[in-house]
């Protein structure tokens, strides 16, 4: 079990580079990974039900503690991506299924890598676990109407069909996590330590899939998505870090809050693309969630530098 649990630290802690590697495998050898794209949904199951097994009520007492910072952070959220995304698809004049695509995926909730993020760039990590929670939460119910009112001049949207795809793959399966983790407390603290190793698998697989079900469009269309993405999430942190200064809080928040307004639960936008837009409408999730598992390690490594004093 220690063997496994080692493992399991190695290839979480180099989640980016699998990820990228499985992706240029899925471009090039398409035919060999085409297979998992029906699995996208259950894979992203399997990882929100590893988010639950490790929820705990303190995650939850936070956000009764510091209301205030949890508010700020859960609204930057939902309206600092989601209007980045709608901008950029404006202002980019994108494709009808990209624009949609980068919208979707910046109407998802925080992702979980953010609060590895935060711990590493010395940031908050109790307030960004609370955040997480919270628009993961809400989700089901903020992510279709966004999606509704911002993509809905690109593409008929089922807000209600969105709603009850977010409650099947996001709430059900943390629900089961956290009622495993009541019932079976000692049982569950052994299988924690090999969480890393599942979600890491769950998300190259996901990525993989996207990618070799997408690779005719990626290869005309990729490098102009790539580019999207990249603004949007590095405008994502910018806006959370001014964001956090605006209401003056301390350094460790700014770094929280830059980070999770920044980063998203992709395989979200994948399997809710997947499930009701097109293939070529997850294709930015896929994207995305290679390029945050890059520049996020980059943005923690820079925060790490940084000093209260600086402004």
């Amino acid at each position: 079990m220690q063997a496994i649990a080692r493992l399991s630290q190695f290839v979480g802690k180099t989640f980016a580079l699998w990820t990228l590697l499985f992706a240029f495998l899925a471009f090039f050898f398409p035919a060999q990974f085409k297979w998992i794209g029906p699995y996208v949904v259950p894979l992203l199951g399997i990882i929100m039900f590893g988010m639950g097994l490790t929820l705990s009520k303190d995650d939850f007492r936070e956000v009764l503690r510091r209301p205030r910072d949890v508010a700020v952070g859960v609204v930057g959220q939902f309206v600092i991506m989601p209007g980045l995304a709608w901008a950029l698809a404006k202002g980019m004049q994108l494709p009808p299924e990209v624009a949609v695509g980068v919208i979707l995926v910046g109407c998802c909730p925080g992702g979980t890598a953010s609060n590895v993020m935060t711990f590493l760039a010395r940031g908050d990590v109790a307030l960004s676990v609370a955040i997480t929670s919270v628009t993961t939460l809400l989700a089901p119910i903020v992510t279709p109407a966004l999606i509704y009112v911002l993509a809905s001049q690109w593409i008929d949207v089922s807000a209600v069909a969105m709603f009850k795809s977010i409650v099947q793959v996001v709430v059900l399966p943390i629900a089961l996590g956290v009622i495993c983790q009541t019932l079976m407390r000692e049982k569950v603290k052994a299988a924690v330590n090999v969480l890393p190793l599942v979600s890491v698998i769950a998300i190259v697989a996901i990525v993989a899939a996207v990618v070799a079900g997408s690779q005719q469009r990626i290869a005309t269309s990729g490098l102009m998505i790539f580019a999207v993405v990249v603004l949007h999430n590095g405008l994502g942190y910018l806006l959370g870090y001014s964001l956090a200064k605006l209401f003056g809080m301390s350094l460790p928040k700014r770094k929280t809050l830059a980070i999770e307004v920044g980063m998203q639960n992709s395989g979200l936008g994948v399997a809710l693309a997947t499930a009701h837009f097109s293939p070529l409408a997850a294709v930015p999730s896929a994207i995305f969630s290679v390029w945050h598992n890059i520049s996020g390690p980059i943005i923690a490594t820079v925060f790490q530098r940084f000093r209260e004093d600086q402004r």
